[in-house]
């Protein structure tokens, strides 16, 4: 029997998306008046960490402390809030960890950078499962409103500052589920077998 196809959310108003960021996590955004889709900017709050999406579900498995997690299926990529300043620290931190010069598909957002921003679920209601042919990006572990989000965020040193996780340890888990995932998808496209990630689901 063919599963019923999911029933979308409703859309939350543009304006309310924005607002909310604002007002409740006090992170500067872009958009959300004339249809323009609303954006978080980087480098001020926070930096980004942006891998495929096979990776960073990989990293998720792996690491169970990391600040707030979206998950955008337009773009096929995970994206991992760090500490704001952290993306200018990336290539050292690769070339420190001997990942330098080595292919991984893992990039860093930092100042003038922008994400799409999920629709929080205080604005559009439960969040639903993150289905194949979704195209929203949405919230995999989401930030906690009316908290600040710094001492949350993955900084450098050992164990992370303030009990924050340990961006080094994120950076170096997240270029060695990049370098598999990559070396995987060759070897599937040697064989002849598709590639891409599998249906999840978030509760």
């Amino acid at each position: 029997m063919t599963p019923a196809a999911p029933v979308p959310r409703p859309r939350a108003p543009l304006d309310a998306v924005r607002r909310w960021y604002e007002r409740e996590l006090g992170w500067p955004a872009a958009g959300g008046t004339a249809g323009e889709p609303v954006q978080l900017l980087t480098g001020v709050r926070f930096d980004v960490l942006e891998l495929p999406s096979d990776a960073g579900f990989a990293v998720l498995r792996r690491v169970a402390r990391t600040g707030p997690v979206a998950y955008d299926p337009a773009a096929g990529a995970v994206r991992l809030l760090v500490a704001a300043g952290s993306a200018d620290e990336l290539p050292g931190l690769l070339d420190w960890l001997e990942w330098g010069g080595i292919a991984l598909d893992l990039t860093a957002l930092g100042a003038g950078g922008r994400i799409a921003a999920p629709t929080p679920d205080a604005v559009a209601g439960s969040r639903e499962a993150v289905r194949v042919g979704s195209r929203e990006t949405v919230w995999v572990r989401p930030p906690e409103p009316g908290c600040e989000v710094e001492p949350t965020l993955p900084v450098t040193g050992l164990g992370g500052g303030g009990g924050a996780p340990d961006l080094v340890r994120l950076v170096g888990a997240a270029a060695t589920e990049c370098h598999r995932a990559r070396l995987l998808r060759a070897s599937r496209a040697r064989s002849g077998r598709p590639s891409g990630v599998q249906p999840l689901a978030f509760s």
